[in-house]
């Protein structure tokens, strides 16, 4: 009986693999729209002020490359953050990424139909939170469940600024119960991000993948 029900819970909406991609796009869909009500009536974005003044002055000036590559490369960064770590930082990939990254790349297109009409905002931004979900999940599936390591976390979201502080240290420690080399790859890069004065997780997640890519992890039978 216990252990349907554990079954039961595993299998629900909320635990299951294909619930976060759902959850994703709800978030994706909303930031989205929150765009467009900021275009169209300049307020609604969700995101800090430094951040929504760069889609400001792709706005006022016509160009977007700036608002483009910072929410861009925020995404990716998130996208495999999350697949490797198991939390999705939804300030980086949803507000910055979704909210000004992929608006700016659609309007440097001249593509204003997403960002000038409510319903096509929320169906664009569902389809953007659905495929992030949706990579993150598969990489996963790929890469770390086909180890006996969970290497970090299940699908979180909500890393935040304060608390992604004290990932480093987390991910180091998960890429060494993965294995040795992996831990010492994430270790070098963690180090080296020190010695740079940056996010040590960012160069432990880098270090990990590198060092996974020539010792990969042996999924046991």
């Amino acid at each position: 009986m216990e252990n349907n029900n554990i079954e039961i819970k595993e299998n629900s909406f909320w635990l299951a693999d294909w619930g976060f991609p759902i959850i994703v796009g709800l978030m994706g869909a909303a930031v989205f729209a929150g765009t467009h009500m900021y275009i169209v009536h300049g307020v609604g974005a969700f995101n800090e002020v430094s951040i929504v003044a760069m889609l400001k002055a792709g706005l006022d000036g016509g160009s977007y490359g700036a608002a483009a590559a910072f929410g861009a490369s925020f995404l990716f960064a998130r996208i495999l953050e999350g697949s490797l770590v198991g939390i999705l930082d939804i300030g980086g990939s949803i507000l910055t990424g979704v909210g000004i990254g992929i608006p700016a790349i659609l309007l440097s297109l001249n593509i204003t139909q997403p960002t000038d009409n409510f319903a096509l905002a929320l169906l664009v931004g569902a389809l953007c939170g659905l495929a992030i979900g949706g990579i993150i999940i598969f990489i996963r599936k790929l890469t770390i469940n086909q180890s006996s390591s969970t290497f970090g976390a299940d699908i979180m979201m909500g890393a935040g600024n304060a608390s992604g502080r004290f990932l480093g240290p987390l991910i180091v420690l998960s890429a060494c119960a993965a294995s040795i080399p992996v831990g010492i790859g994430s270790l070098i890069g963690a180090l080296i991000f020190y010695a740079w004065k940056k996010p040590i997780a960012g160069g432990a997640i880098i270090g990990a993948m590198i060092f996974g890519a020539f010792f990969p992890i042996v999924a046991s039978v």
